[in-house]
């Protein structure tokens, strides 16, 4: 029989849990970006936008899905996470704002997919396409960043204790 897990276990998964939210993040966005691709008419200006019409509304429900858990993610972080991080470890301030930075700077660019989509018209998957691309580049350095600079200090919180300060 499997013991459910300790405090120590449970408190020390805020570090975890964020890189678990991250390759969840990861992987939708993947998925959206193949099923996107995998649907693109061979004639960029095909007045369906999609080679299945039909998959136009998944599609468009996909990401929006994907840019509401996004954004719901990087506002968690900022409103709650960060301050707790900057009030604990000073030091991490620099880190924390570049990492609120990035927030700003993905969320124009979900802004951007999110106006594509409410107009979708002929070559406008090609144009979400190019936007996703380029949020794909974005997060996948901002996570990275984000896993190295904070997740000791998380998991230090999460235990009661004080970060290394190589983490």
């Amino acid at each position: 029989m499997d013991l459910p897990p300790g405090p120590d276990d449970r408190l020390t998964a805020f570090g975890t849990q964020l890189i678990e939210t991250h390759m969840w993040l990861r992987e939708e966005l993947a998925q959206l970006r193949e099923d996107l691709a995998a649907n693109e008419p061979p004639d960029p200006q095909d007045p369906r936008g999609l080679r299945d019409p039909r998959k136009t509304r998944e599609l468009r429900a996909h990401c929006l899905t994907f840019c509401s858990a996004l954004s719901r993610h990087h506002t968690d972080e900022d409103d709650g996470t960060f301050p707790v991080l900057a009030e604990r470890y000073p030091e991490l301030r620099p880190v924390l704002e570049q990492l609120t930075h990035d927030h700003e700077v993905v969320s124009g660019i979900l802004r951007s997919v999110e106006e594509l989509l409410d107009g979708f018209e002929p070559g406008g998957a090609r144009r979400v396409a190019a936007e996703l691309d380029g949020l794909a580049a974005l997060l996948e350095s901002h996570f990275v960043y984000e896993e190295k600079r904070i997740v000791t200090a998380l998991n230090a919180i999460s235990a009661g204790s004080a970060p290394s300060r190589d983490g």
